[in-house]
């Protein structure tokens, strides 16, 4: 199989015939091989955007809604098919992959209604017979750079609020997922999106990522992934006034209280820990537990970690899948030697799986630490894998400033029952997402996505406030009274 961009409507190859494997991470096996683009062929995407926009802009927006509805129904159909191509090359456990494409229909059928809203405001003028409102305007052609974590679920986020808002995408996703991509492009060629809306270029991001960002006629930039590309990302960004928006990194948190229901709070700790085997942008990496309750917790962390079962993620009975590639491998090894230097205690895993089937693929054992200090490398620096810190506390405020005491704050979660402790908590953590008595993944679609500090540079994804990356706001004033009428002049007679 070989994966070819997607310009003006058509499959076309790049300017230089090369190609790079995709690779199943469970196996190993070669699943295809996808062009590497040059920056010859992204502006062949951006001239055709470019070009689509001057006819997109003007189809009435409840018709660009409906064009969602039916890219979400063809989703739909074919959920069960695109979760299986997900595990394939992404690696996550199938049960994942389906809430994954579930996603991207949710977004599908949100935004298709926002076709038939993208309010605006109407107020009082400050002058008679004079009429004041604003609304939203498309900005043009926009780029969009998405990561192999969640290869449909947030192109999505961005792709569809750029649509239904009047705007033309170039879409550069991971080189590790083309076929994802690939299948999305097919779905949207299906659903009949006029030629040149949607343009799909594969490559690096050095090379295709790069040329998307410095391209004069790419009026704004979507980007999710680390945050040292994207401050790269924001600095050219800011050089060419483009509207960047920029979803990066995180180094998320659960706190476990002393009154905490226990079972509860473990259910999400392994499932935020070590769902999507740790490589989610909200996956907890820090947990923070009250010294009262931290020897229960770690005895039955371990064990029900240690009973979690690896292997390839099209097997329902398999619990976690292997990371993306060999150099995630290598990044964990890294960490949990550092860790150790640090002088954490290493309770559980710490190695490469081994075993016949394992070892064709890239797995690693769920890796939990204990008694880190808060600021120690392992708690502070962004991992993206399986590893998990427990750093004990004495009480609810010192855990407060341990969670946000890191460069990140994506997303948050605290165990209690009291209520008071609670609405401090939804106050005080410091993250663009809060959980009270969940996990620190499970962000809905209809409510804005991102974080503060070095997570993002103040967009948001997904929800409404996605509209506002996508759309200028334009200031309208009609004044139908047949004379001038000054406004900013004081037109009130002074008191007397």
């Amino acid at each position: 199989m070989r994966y070819l961009n997607h310009i003006n409507g058509e499959w076309v190859t790049a300017a230089r015939e090369e190609y790079k494997d995709n690779i199943n991470p469970a196996t190993g096996e070669i699943l295809g091989h996808v062009i590497q683009s040059a920056p010859e062929d992204v502006d062949r995407a951006v001239q055709a955007a470019k070009a689509a926009h001057k006819s997109w802009r003007l189809v009435p927006a409840p018709e660009r809604g409906e064009y969602l509805y039916r890219i979400g129904q063809l989703l739909k159909e074919r959920k069960e098919q695109l979760a299986r191509t997900l595990t394939q090359e992404m690696g996550k456990v199938l049960v994942e992959a389906r809430g994954e494409v579930q996603e991207a229909i949710d977004m599908a059928f949100f935004m298709a209604g926002e076709g038939r809203r993208l309010a605006g405001q109407t107020v009082p003028a400050e002058l008679p017979d004079k009429h004041a409102m604003s609304v939203r305007a498309p900005v043009g052609v926009v780029g969009i750079i998405t990561p192999w974590n969640f290869p449909i679920a947030i192109a999505t986020w961005k792709m569809f609020p750029a649509i239904v808002s009047g705007n033309t995408v170039v879409w550069k996703p991971a080189s590790d997922t083309p076929a994802m991509a690939c299948e999305m492009m097919k779905i949207i060629e299906e659903a009949g999106l006029p030629k040149g809306v949607v343009n799909l270029v594969y490559g690096s991001g050095g090379t295709v990522g790069n040329a998307l960002v410095e391209h004069p006629d790419v009026n704004v930039i979507s980007f999710t992934g680390s945050s040292e590309v994207g401050r790269t990302i924001a600095a050219k960004g800011g050089q060419l006034l483009k509207k960047v928006s920029l979803e990066m990194g995180g180094k998320n948190a659960i706190i476990i209280m002393d009154d905490a229901d226990l079972q509860l709070a473990l259910d999400g700790v392994l499932w935020s820990a070590f769902g999507t085997t740790g490589q989610r942008c909200t996956a907890c990496s820090r947990l923070i537990v009250h010294r009262s309750v931290q020897q229960e917790v770690e005895r039955e962390l371990v064990r029900r970690a240690q009973a979690l079962t690896l292997g390839n993620g099209l097997d329902e009975h398999v619990d976690v899948g292997p990371v993306i590639n060999r150099s995630a491998l290598e990044q964990i090894d890294k960490y949990v030697q550092i860790g150790q230097e640090e002088g954490a205690t290493l309770l559980s895993g710490g190695q490469i799986a081994k075993g016949e089937l394992l070892s064709k693929g890239y797995f690693y054992h769920p890796t939990i630490f204990t008694n880190v200090s808060p600021t120690m490398r392992i708690a502070q620096e962004e991992i993206f894998d399986p590893v998990l810190s427990i750093i004990p506390v004495d009480s609810f405020e010192e855990a407060i400033e341990v969670n946000n005491a890191v460069a990140y704050g994506l997303s948050s979660a605290i165990y209690t029952n009291n209520v008071n402790r609670v609405f401090r908590a939804m106050r005080d953590l410091d993250t663009g997402l809060v959980y009270i008595n969940a996990g620190t993944i499970g962000a809905e679609i209809h409510l804005p996505f991102g974080g503060t500090k070095h997570t993002g540079n103040g967009h948001r994804d997904s929800g409404l406030a996605a509209l506002d990356v996508f759309t200028e706001w334009k200031s309208i004033y009609v004044d139908y009274s047949g004379k001038l009428q000054r406004a900013q002049i004081d037109n009130h007679p002074k008191d007397k």
